[in-house]
């Protein structure tokens, strides 16, 4: 299946200019750190940045609370500490949903620009 989808690029890109081609290109497939950069990159990369910082506040936070947890002998501390460690835990790993999120959206915005330009490539051709 790889190859099929090898030779319906190379296809595409004969049938486009070399401007053309070359933003195609640009729109390939991305390795997990060019899409993690993605995420820091665009109209919401100030939202992404200010939750990674907000995450690592959470996780001095985190581990505070791990601490002050493994030096008390109170019942009613060790659950304090256990929840506070429990919500510290859930905080950061919605903010990593956010991301992940964040580059699922990209890589379908991605997709959606080469159909758009392999339709206007067809149209462009119908035309001719």
């Amino acid at each position: 299946m790889k190859k099929d989808i090898e030779k319906i690029d190379e296809l595409i890109k004969e049938a486009l200019t070399k401007e053309e081609a070359k933003f195609y290109d640009e729109l390939g497939e991305q390795n997990i750190f060019e899409k993690l950069g993605g995420v820091f990159r665009g109209k919401s990369g100030w939202l992404a940045i200010i939750m990674n910082l907000v995450n690592l506040i959470i996780l001095g936070l985190l581990i505070f609370c791990i601490v002050q947890f493994l030096n008390t002998d109170v019942t009613n501390e060790l659950i304090e500490w256990g929840t506070a460690i429990f919500a510290c835990l859930i905080f950061m790993s919605m903010i990593k949903l956010f991301v992940w999120m964040q580059m699922d959206k990209n890589d379908i915005l991605r997709e959606l620009k080469r159909l758009e330009l392999q339709i206007a490539t067809l149209s462009n051709k119908k035309n001719d």
